[in-house]
């Protein structure tokens, strides 16, 4: 880690203001659904209690736009944190102003406080200095451990660290250290998984991995925009027509450049997206009227075998529909298959994360990311502006 750490600074009786990305989806009542970000975030905040800090933590929630939606405020999130950590978290109803400043100066040492949506603010968004000052008023030193939020120029992420000793947290410590890891010295064979719904999402991820791995397997709804355009019929199977032109470009450039993308043979098809509706399998050509919503049989032993010598994997997004239990199976079989690989396992992306949680598997990858949008960006290669801009050892 070439970035100040965690464990770089002396936290003893000092704030340590600490970004954590606590954007956790709720149910109705207003209960956290999923936990996973929040028990994410717990190693490093147990750490700052037991350097006897006073720990003050800020997050978003959701996209309230700047305004105060009451349905996003963090407080089921401060509930939640305290059955975990098995002590109080106080809370505020803001996160900037006289009455946070009050709350922050009656802290103890070992006591945690968390601040309200930092989102209620427009300033938070717009990274406006002003804003980032005040935040930075309440801390004597700031902890990013919000990988989910390290892609966004926002004022809690990249404005604090102008007027504080930044350092990462012991989750954004893992999160650089498997990218950098894929990104600057894989083990070979180096394999890629690319799932999900659109090849818009993934083009400089697949331009990038290019470069990298030796071999890309794509499945999910971006896999039919690559079969159109081999003119491969797709039935109504998903299509980006403005991706047509790409798509082609990007398996040309596979070719040139003697790497591998390997795509769907046969699709497990329906007459209508519906939980209830009949499958059937078909092979590579999927007929008029029909929607693939899933890899069929054939493809998942087809992955297999392609995935079989790995020494590392990284894996973006489902493979089907894999929230409807009917077109889950094909990402259910390669993920079974992956996780008894004896290879480095990294997966990357809020869908990765749900699906992987699904099948109880996310304990078996060597590395799970937290952040959908910020994994995407880190293997596209790009410089994410909340690791930029913590200081260098």
């Amino acid at each position: 880690m070439t970035r100040l750490t965690i464990k770089d600074l002396d936290l003893r009786g000092k704030r340590v203001l600490m970004r954590v990305d606590f954007n956790v989806p709720l149910t109705p009542d207003l209960k956290v659904s999923d936990d996973t970000r929040i028990k994410a975030a717990l190693p490093t905040i147990k750490y700052a209690l037991e350097q006897s800090a006073k720990v003050i933590l800020m997050s978003h929630l959701g996209r309230p736009k700047g305004k105060v939606v009451e349905e996003l405020r963090l407080t089921p999130v401060a509930k939640r944190l305290s059955e975990l950590l098995g002590q109080e978290v106080k809370k505020v109803d803001d996160c900037v102003g006289e009455e946070v400043e009050r709350a922050v100066s009656k802290l103890k040492e070992g006591e945690i406080l968390l601040l309200e949506n930092v989102r209620f603010h427009p300033e938070e968004e717009k990274n406006d200095p002003e804003f980032a000052k005040q935040l930075a008023k309440l801390g004597d030193v700031f902890i990013n451990d919000a990988f989910g939020s390290c892609h966004r120029a926002h004022a809690s992420v990249v404005g604090v660290p102008d007027y504080l000793p930044a350092a990462a947290g012991f989750l954004l410590m893992k999160e650089i250290e498997y990218f950098e890891k894929i990104l600057h010295s894989p083990e070979k064979p180096f394999y890629a998984i690319l799932g999900g719904a659109k090849v818009s999402d993934k083009i400089g991820v697949i331009e990038n991995l290019l470069n990298l791995a030796d071999k890309i397997l794509i499945g999910g709804g971006m896999a039919y925009t690559f079969l159109k355009t081999q003119g491969i019929p797709i039935g109504s199977s998903k299509l980006e027509e403005d991706k047509i032109e790409i798509a082609g470009q990007l398996l040309a450039n596979a070719q040139k450049r003697d790497k591998k993308i390997i795509l769907p043979q046969d699709h497990i098809v329906v007459e209508k997206i519906d939980p209830e509706a009949q499958t059937e399998i078909v092979g590579l050509e999927i007929p008029e009227g029909k929607i693939a919503v899933d890899i069929g049989p054939k493809t998942v032993e087809i992955f297999k075998q392609e995935l079989k010598d790995t020494k590392m994997i990284v894996w973006n997004g489902p493979l089907g529909i894999f929230e409807m239990d009917k077109f889950a199976t094909g990402t259910r079989q390669v993920a079974e298959f992956v996780v008894q690989l004896p290879a480095i396992k990294v997966a990357g992306g809020g869908d990765t994360l749900a699906c992987l949680e699904k099948f109880g598997l996310a304990d078996k990858f060597d590395h799970v990311s937290t952040g959908g949008g910020a994994s995407l960006e880190y293997l596209e290669g790009k410089t994410l502006p909340g690791i930029a801009a913590l200081r260098e050892k």
